[in-house]
């Protein structure tokens, strides 16, 4: 059941209360079918999440169902499937507010740097393990296009102008400790995708200065795992906005400063997009973003070719509706 302290100012639960809640689910099914055979015992590691869209906002008294289905696995990976759908026990009345596909491996107990096989699952069709095949293929394709443009710094700026990429970027750090993590002593993927939704959230109240909500989450990768003890840095800019949506790009990096051996290293990134809204709830213009580097206005054309393709898709998507 969804309590104040999952919500925000307007009583709509945040949307990483609503990430972290969809890992569980998927972290739950992936670590039991990988040791549903003899062998090594395993637990199941978040890698990536697919975008998500938030259809429809859960608000405080709600209850949250939330359902996961294996639909694929690989070698090494396993694909989950997981629906979200608040009921209101008052009226019965029930909506579906979430739909997402993750991507988890599976970590032996015993050796934590061992990704190990996992079983087979059987297919109602074969065309089902052809699609999965290919999704498979697509997500680990942009995966190793994502770490590799992963170098980018935020650096604090002094007086910055309303409006500007500067004035509303943020940044959280978190020190991470045993009730963050999973029995492998690293962080669980929702901990970490719910503080980079409070980072994501800040910088979209920033900008405009309203309520917000999160309107949909693109791919988040975890390029590498996180050790108990680490300190992280959350840190969060805006790299686009439309009339009506701010996208906000979020990246993780940590530092294992009890191991001198390893220096700082990204760890997480994705890309947000918030809404703003009235008191009534209804959408609000948000302000344009103003660019001043070749960077930012280098980001602001990639921000906007990802908002027209996704555009592009909704389109297709309601005329085969």
């Amino acid at each position: 059941i969804m309590r104040p302290d999952d919500a925000n100012i307007a009583g709509n639960v945040h949307g990483g209360t609503i990430l972290k809640m969809i890992e569980e689910a998927g972290a739950i099914i992936s670590t039991r079918h990988c040791n549903s055979q003899a062998g090594e015992p395993c637990v199941a590691a978040l890698a990536r999440v697919e975008r998500t869209d938030f259809l429809s906002p859960m608000c405080i008294g709600e209850v949250a169902n939330v359902s996961a289905e294996i639909t694929y696995t690989s070698r090494h990976s396993v694909e989950v499937q997981v629906n979200v759908m608040s009921e209101n026990i008052l009226t019965g009345a029930k909506k579906v507010t979430n739909k997402a596909t993750l991507w988890y491996v599976p970590l032996s107990l015993k050796n934590v740097n061992k990704v190990l096989e996992v079983p087979p699952i059987q297919y109602a069709r074969k065309e089902q393990e052809d699609e999965g095949k290919k999704r498979y293929e697509e997500q680990k394709l942009d995966r190793l296009e994502t770490k590799q443009r992963n170098g980018d710094v935020i650096f604090p700026i002094i007086n910055p102008e309303p409006h500007t990429v500067g004035y509303s970027q943020s940044s959280l750090i978190h020190l991470v400790g045993p009730s963050d993590c999973t029995l492998l002593g690293f962080v669980h993927g929702g901990v970490t995708m719910k503080l980079m939704d409070e980072v994501a959230g800040i910088v979209a109240g920033r900008h405009c200065k309203t309520n917000i909500v999160t309107a949909s989450v693109d791919a988040i990768n975890f390029h590498e795992k996180i050790k108990k003890g680490s300190v992280i840095t959350i840190s969060g800019r805006m790299t686009f906005t439309s009339n009506k949506s701010m996208e906000i790009e979020v990246f993780v990096d940590a530092d294992p400063f009890v191991d001198e051996s390893r220096e700082r290293y990204r760890a997480v990134s994705a890309f947000f997009t918030y809404v703003s809204l009235s008191k009534e709830g209804k959408p609000l213009p948000v302000p344009q973003l103003l660019t001043e580097t070749e960077d930012e206005k280098r980001r602001f054309e990639e921000g906007k070719g990802r908002y027209l393709q996704t555009k592009a898709k909704r389109q297709a998507q309601m005329q085969q509706a």
